[in-house]
Parts: C-alpha cells; structure tokens; sequence
C-alpha cells in the first residue's frame, strides 16, 4: 500500500492523517497530527469471534517520554503503567467507539494510541479519537463511523469559542468542554467549568457538535483516497427459539423489578432467570447456548424496565423521573481527622475523609503532559464490599480513576488560591455502598469534608446523574439514577456545580440520536436536582468551619528577600534542618523568597518563624538587641544581633570610663543590651553602643603585655601592669615583635 496523505486546516489549525507507511501488519494503522504533535493510532479486529456477552474492545495510550524529548523517572528508567491522564485518554477513545460497532459484534478490536511527538503546544489526546476511527474504517471494520472528538475553550475576556485550544490558549479559558460522536449524534461528553451557566454550556455544546461534523468530513475526504476494502464479518444471532422461551416470562420480571431495595431485587431478578434456564432449557441446550440465553434473559429485564418507565412513569423503586432519593448527611463523621463528611443518597453512601498538609506535600506528576504536579488532589476507592461482592483488591482500576478525576475537576473551581489558602489538600472518599451515582456523591462529600475541615471554599458543589429511556421519539430523562437505569438505560449524564453554574459534567450515551435538544432537558431538570440535593446539604453545613481542627497543621506565609534564602537554607541546608528540628515545625522554601511555616502547635509555629525573621532580619539604626558576645579583639567585642549579623561593640563604648583591654569587662558568651549606632550603607557593617555600661574597673586604664598569662583569669585581683602603648580606639596594646630578620 502506497503512502496516503490528507493535510487540512479547521479553526485556525492544521491537521493531518497518513497511512500506509507505519504499522501496516495492523487492520489499520494511521498518523494524526495536530501542529507536530503526531499520535500513530493502530486497529487491529481479531478474525475469530469469541464466546462473550459483551463486545470485546480495549483500548491503550501509550505515553512515551521521548515524545517531549525527557528519560523516564524512577530505578528502570522505563514507561511503566500509565499516569492516571494517560487513563482518561483510554476511557476518552473507547466511549465514543464503542457504540459505532453493530450489536452482536463479538471479533476482539484493539486500539492503540503511541505519542510519538508532543510539540507542547497542542495536546495528543482528541486526535487519538478521529486517528482510532480513521485506522479501523480504512482496515475496513464494520464500524459505523467516521468519529471524532474535540475540545471546547472560552476566553475569559473575549467570550470567544476557540476549538481545540493550544495550551495557552487552555489556560486563559473558563471552560474546558471534551465532545465526541459522530456528525449524527453525541456519544461521549467530558466538561470542567468555572461556574458557567446552562445554556453557555448548550452553546459551547452546539459548537462542539458542528465541529465533529467537519472533522468527519475530512476524514471522509482520507478515506476516499484509501478505498479500502470492507472485511467480512458475521454478527451472532441468537437461535430464535431462545427467545420464544423466554418471553412469557415478561410479566413475572416485570413484577420481580419493582423492589426499592437493590439486593432484595436483583435476587429476585437472579432467581427468576434461574427458574427459566432450569425450566426451559436442556442441560445440553444450556451448555450450547450458555452466553445466548443469558444474554436473552437480560434484554427480558432491559425491556420490563424501560417499558415501566415509558408506560407508567414510574421506577423500579417506586420514583417519579425527577424525584431524588431519601439523603442523609453528617459533616465531621470523624474525629481527629482534618474534616470528614458522610453523604448517602438512596443506597449510595460515601465517606470522604480531607487532608491539609505543606505545599510541599504536592503530588509531582512525571507525564508527557505539560503539568508538573498538582496541589489538589481527590481520590476515590470502590471496593467490592459496596456493591455485595467479593473481590481483589489493590491498583486503582479505570473507573475508579474516572470517578476520582471527575470529582476532583468539579471541586477544583472553588478551591482558595494558595497565597489565600498555602494548603496541599487530598481528599479521599471511600464508597461503602453503592446502587449508582456513587461519583456524584463523592463529589457531594468531597464539599462535605472540605468544608468541616476550614477550607474557604468560594461556593458549595453538589452534583446529579441523569439518565434517559429512549424509544424513537419516546423520551424520559431521569434524575438520580440507580445502578439498573444507569446499566440497562441510554445515558449517563454527571452534572456538578454550585448555586451559580456548572463546574463540571460527565456523559456517556448508548441512543443514537442524542441531540442538543435533550441535552438542554437533561440540564434543566439536573439543575433542579442540583439545587435540592446542596439546600440539604447547606442545612447541615451552611459554611466553612472557621477554625482548623486541632490536628491539622497551620501555616503561615511570610516573605523574605531572595538574596537572604541562602541564608535561612545554610550550608547543606544546616540551618533550615536545624530549626525544624528545634521546633518540630515544616518548612516550604520557595525560589521566589515565599516560606510557608506549618506546625500543629502554634507556639512551634511562631518559634520558626520568629527563627526565620531573625536570620533575614537587617538591624536598623536605634533598634536595641540583646546579643551574645561571640568574638573579642583588641579593639572590641562582637555582639550576635541576629542568627546571621553581628555588630562590632568598639572597645570605647563597652564601659563609663577607658578600659584597656576588652576583657576586662566583658567574657565570651556574655548576654549585654546594645543599640545600633550606624549601619555602613555600602559594607554592611554595624556598630554599637552599649546600654547600661558599667564603670571601667580600676587599674584596666592601662593594656597588659602580650605575655601576661592573667588577662583572661578574672579571679586574679592583682593590680595589672602598665606597659603604656597606644590606646586608641582600634590600635592593638600589645608590645611589637621583633621581627627575626632585623
């Protein structure tokens, strides 16, 4: 196959896709790219088909470091797993190419996306979606595409739409929108906002549909060239007779669904498809058709579920579609802990647990992403005792990944900045129980702790999954969806936000035909659920606490001169270790001049940063200092005023009267009280006068001789001898030494 070619320019970028030269054992293989930034996107169908009741599609992203010219981090200098955005790019690719595959497809498809250059400019991960299309149509998969994703920007002063912002462009934008589909419907729909409103949303949404459309078309344009030729395929087909057997059972699994508690429904669902399979079928047709049947007995309960919902209006736990389940909400669960919130809504119960630590304590990030770490941090843990069932535990799986970020992007608009807040904060929640939404009410007890820890957050957030049933034109939206409407409906829409606007949203969608339309419904009525859940929640917590816990550290900001960080920082860091050790307090040296001091005691606290105000301090003309002697010359003593300035005491001021030697007055380690007379603007140097002199002794008018073994023996109360000399200020008394060459 020759090298085929397609360069286009849309929005105000140039694109390309490239195939034939790489890759070309794959299904399908192309080059996208964005700016230079080049993503190679791999397909390959596997020819057997396989015995699943699911379709088998995985999807990888590979962050390779080369791609921004950096060696991997660590002992094996190696690409290990893939950072938790390296996930979410994964989940980014499958979810809108997942549903273009017909039903009954079971061949096994990988995708897989290798960064190969990353210009810094533009990101690598919305190109992987129109590369993973374009690489199975031309492998001639039957994949009902073309595909794409793109992501939305607003510039805050302009209120411009930018499509597929550079990172600059990112960075000055309150809207952060991820849209994927096809030029017929929206599959797949990722959003992170600075409290924007409904419709700004629908607006950026309309957008982002508009440009999926034209990015289909190009990629059309490819295709044409490549020709490619469609593989032969089969879809599985069920024997008819299965589904003969099954279908009188319509009405007992209609009945079976309408139980409020989800254990106590889904054995009685398991029961009931246990009585078909050993009525119905065969020891041997069960062995033959083991996947088909329970595949069939699903769609029995898939179809029982939605036509209640169509026909009545009502749910399988007795709910109308906008009605949210019962709440219970206990902010500061825990003691001890930095802050703590219980939020369960039906059965979904989650307990996040906040943390504040240094900012030193930030999660460092070693990506291909232009992020060197980040101050907030939330993650989320399912175990499998939430949902009834046994399990290993251990890495954090995709979904929980999923879930943790879309949580901690809802939270993230609200969070203090560090000059009003110098916190590292991680906020854990932990789902104990789940029947669906267990996302949003992690977002909802991540406000929950947040808020009984004294974080200052800007507003609440609380957060609702929509669902949807859709019957060609039949529609019902559903609020607060539960784990069947979520598995055997069309949508899952996740929208969070505050009393102002939406802060994040999250959706998957299985109905072809989703449109701008329903989306607006879906926001409207997730609006109202929003506003419902956060008046309970503000009932138990209507603000932050204003006191920190008692265990939590407090920090204080102060701001030195740069020049003195060496200073405070010491030989080795000597000095910083010193007085952490002193005082048990953390210490966070920016390169900036900021130091942020934290302790749990406050008198710690204080005590560093007194320590630090000390070592920079510059002693001014006429402060007064009660210092230290640490070194006596002839012509004076010097005094310790700070950790790192001395003065100089001259031997005229350290008494009433003239003293010949300094010693005679003053010792080594002696504490006097002394002003500061003049600071030398260009050395730097500090002379003293001393406060409270004494009398000169008797009989010290006169220097003793360099040989005089007395001089530091202040118990000897003979009278000393004068060997006269000069005793003017800074002249040595000793006797000069003969000098051997004269």
């Amino acid at each position: 196959m020759t090298k085929i070619v397609e360069s286009f320019e849309l929005y105000g970028k140039e694109y390309r896709l490239e195939t034939g030269e790489l890759a070309k054992q794959a299904t399908g293989a192309v080059l996208v790219t964005c700016g230079e930034t080049s993503v190679l996107v791999t397909a390959v169908v596997s020819s057997q088909e396989r015995d699943y009741d699911f379709f088998p599609l995985t999807v990888d992203f590979m962050e390779k470091m080369y791609a921004v010219g950096r060696i991997p981090g660590g002992y094996l200098k190696r690409e290990a797993k893939p950072s938790d955005r390296g996930t979410l790019v994964a989940r980014m690719v499958d979810r809108p190419i997942r549903p273009g595959f017909p039903d009954g497809y079971k061949n096994e498809v990988h995708i897989v996306a290798t960064t190969l250059v990353i210009d810094g400019e533009n990101p690598p991960d919305t190109i992987c979606v129109a590369g993973a299309s374009a690489a199975l149509l031309a492998g001639g998969a039957p994949f009902d595409g073309p595909a794409a994703c793109v992501r939305i920007a607003r510039n805050v002063e302009t209120g411009e739409f930018i499509v597929n912002p550079t990172n600059e462009e990112q960075e000055s934008s309150d809207l952060e929108l991820t849209i994927a589909g096809t030029a017929d419907y929206i599959s797949m729909v990722e959003a992170g906002a600075d409290e924007i409103s409904e419709e700004d949303m629908l607006a950026a949404m309309t957008l982002g549909q508009e440009a999926i459309a034209a990015f289909c078309e190009k990629q059309k344009e490819f295709l044409a060239k490549v020709n490619p030729v469609p593989m032969d395929y089969t879809i599985h087909e069920a024997d008819p007779v299965i589904f003969e057997r099954v279908n009188p059972y319509y009405d007992q699994m209609s009945a079976a669904l309408r139980d409020a508690d989800k254990l106590s429904r889904m054995d009685k669902v398991e029961t009931l498809k246990a009585t078909v399979k050993e009525a119905e079928f065969s020891e041997e047709e069960r062995e033959a058709w083991g996947s088909d049947i329970a595949a069939e007995l699903k769609k029995l309960e898939k179809r029982a579920m939605r036509d209640m919902i169509l026909t009545t209006g009502e749910r399988a736990d007795g709910r109308t579609p906008e009605e949210i389940r019962p709440l219970y909400i206990k902010p500061g669960y825990l003691p001890r802990v930095h802050g703590s919130g219980l939020f369960q809504r039906g059965q979904t119960q989650a307990l996040s647990v906040c943390t504040l630590g240094m900012l030193n304590e930030w999660q460092r990030l070693d990506t291909i992403w232009p992020e060197e770490g980040k101050r907030y941090m939330h993650q989320y843990n399912f175990p499998p005792y939430s949902t009834g069932e046994t399990g290993r535990m251990g890495a954090p799986k995709r979904r929980e990944i999923g879930h943790g970020a879309l949580a901690e992007r809802a939270i993230l608009p609200v969070l203090p900045d560090e000059d009003e807040f110098p916190y590292a904060i991680r906020v854990v929640s932990e789902i104990l129980e789940s029947n669906g939404s267990s996302s949003m009410a992690s977002a909802c007890g991540s406000t929950l702790a947040l808020m009984d820890a004294g974080v200052p957050i800007k507003a609440p957030v609380s957060g609702v999954a929509m669902g949807l049933i859709k019957e060609g034109d039949d529609v019902v939206i559903l609020s607060d969806i539960q784990g069947i409407e979520d598995f055997l409906g069309d949508m899952d829409f996740k929208v969070c936000g505050t009393a102002e606007g939406i802060t994040a949203l999250q959706m998957d969608n299985k109905a072809k035909g989703l449109s701008v339309d329903i989306l607006a419904r879906a926001l409207k009525q997730a609006h109202e659920g929003r506003a419902h859940i956060l008046s309970a929640m503000l009932e138990q917590i209507p603000a932050p606490r204003e006191e920190l816990r008692e265990t939590a550290p407090r920090i204080e900001t102060i701001h030195i001169p740069v020049d003195k960080i060496r200073e405070v920082i010491g030989t080795g860091g000597k000095v910083v270790r010193g007085i952490q050790d002193e005082t048990g307090a953390s210490i966070d040296i920016q390169e900036d001049g900021t130091i942020h001091v934290g302790a749990v005691d406050r008198a710690s606290g204080d005590a560093a940063k007194q320590m630090i105000l000390d070592i920079v301090k510059e002693p001014e003309v006429g402060e007064v200092y009660e210092g230290e002697v640490v070194g006596i010359k002839d012509f004076g003593a010097f005094v310790k005023l700070t950790p790192s300035k001395d003065g100089l005491l001259h031997i005229s001021r350290v008494a009433n009267g003239r003293v010949a030697n300094v010693e005679d007055v003053l010792n080594l380690g002696d504490v006097i009280k002394v002003s500061v007379m003049e600071v030398d603007p260009k050395t730097g140097k500090i002379s003293l006068d001393r406060l409270d002199k004494p009398d000169a002794p008797q009989g010290s008018s006169a220097p003793r001789p360099h040989n005089d073994h007395r001089r530091n023996d202040k118990r000897d109360g003979s009278p000393k001898r004068d060997f006269g000399g000069d005793n003017r200020p800074g002249r040595s008394n000793r006797t000069p030494r003969r000098s051997h060459n004269s």
